[in-house]
């Protein structure tokens, strides 16, 4: 996956600012590269390394509020397998500012969610972002 992510990275370098098949999943670029990277190196096992990907990104640069809002949920997964749970519900609650109907629709995220409240201490904050997503604690 690496290998092949850093070729990817390498041919988009290459490929200037262009963003390519722009219909296809939000196109071809260094910044959806570095999209997908986030999210392999989380299921990869390597949160480090996915911490370390979305700091190399600028959210502004997104070009919609859905794809900021879809970032900072795996962001919040990576401060999840961290183990840093105040950084995983702010950015949680940063993602549902960004778009909530994207937040609270998204299954992986509902799956954060829930796992939150019945792992550990819970705050009013938490426990309103599972209210209005649907999760039951």
């Amino acid at each position: 996956m690496r290998e092949l992510t850093d070729e990817a990275a390498a041919i988009a370098k290459n490929l200037g600012d262009a963003t390519l098949l722009r219909e296809h999943g939000g196109g071809f670029s260094s910044l959806t590269v570095q999209l997908h990277k986030i999210s392999a190196e989380n299921h990869a096992g390597n949160p480090l390394a996915a911490l370390a990907a979305a700091c190399a990104i600028s959210l502004r640069a997104l070009p919609s509020v859905e794809r900021r809002s879809r970032a900072l949920g795996d962001i919040a997964v990576t401060y999840d397998r961290l183990g840093r749970r105040s950084d995983c519900v702010r950015t949680l609650l940063a993602a549902e500012r960004c778009a909530p109907e994207e937040t609270h629709a998204r299954p992986a995220t509902k799956s954060l969610i829930s796992n939150l409240l019945v792992s550990g201490p819970t705050s009013t904050d938490l426990r309103g972002l599972a209210e209005r997503s649907g999760v039951v604690g």
